[in-house]
């Protein structure tokens, strides 16, 4: 399926299902935002990088108008709904001050993946945020979370490594690319715990020796 939508590009990743709050003050954005309101239909976020609008984009549903303010800025509160493949980007619409884009949207496999990967991740994300201090922020509520897009943005990932994500159709592609990832900062989070284990031996005493060198 293709189809018209209007665009509001962002150089931000969401992935289905994500909540996003939006501040709208752009006058191009305000009359978008007013007008997908009114005709209770959705926009798309186009993603940018490096200032270039990317293949991919999210298709965004507005759940709640928060605050409209006197001058037209606004708060909305919003869910994205799935992905879309750009076709054609059209810079100019008549009577319009934003852009569009001619869309398709590509089949996206949410099943869950290998329940191994997806527990051996788990385990290495509870391992960083132990070592971060912050396990009260770990993002996985339940079961029926997608795996991937709930950790994704908590992984340290780049945005362009989010991105890439976005463009992957299956979840088990997804979590291997997330595994990748987790064992290429292995080395850094070992060094992480190295050195708090080092900064608790500071000011203790220690019991040290070299009776074994030949001197």
């Amino acid at each position: 399926m293709t189809n018209f939508i209007p665009i509001f590009p962002l150089e931000i990743v969401v992935y289905p299902e994500e909540q996003l709050n939006l501040h709208i003050f752009e006058p191009k954005y305000i009359q978008l935002i007013n007008e997908c309101i009114e005709e209770n239909k959705p926009f798309g976020i186009p993603v940018v990088l490096d200032k270039k609008i990317q293949q991919y984009g999210v298709l965004i549903e507005i759940e709640e108008l928060v605050e409209r303010k006197d001058s037209g800025e606004m708060n909305i509160r919003t869910r994205c709904k799935q992905i879309f493949n750009i076709l054609e980007v059209v810079k100019e619409i008549p009577d319009k001050l934003y852009s569009g884009a001619i869309v398709s949207y590509p089949e996206n496999n949410t099943q869950k993946g290998d329940s191994k990967i997806a527990q051996l991740i788990i385990e290495e994300v509870h391992k960083l945020y132990k070592l971060l201090n912050v396990e009260d922020k770990f993002p996985v509520k339940g079961e029926e979370d997608i795996l991937s897009y709930t950790i994704a943005h908590y992984i340290g990932l780049s945005k362009e490594q989010e991105y890439e994500l976005l463009t992957l159709f299956a979840e088990m592609q997804r979590l291997e690319y997330i595994r990748r990832h987790l064992k290429e900062i292995a080395p850094m989070l070992q060094e992480l715990e190295s050195m708090k284990a080092r900064i608790k031996l500071n000011g203790h005493f220690r019991n040290l020796s070299l009776d074994d060198l030949d001197i």
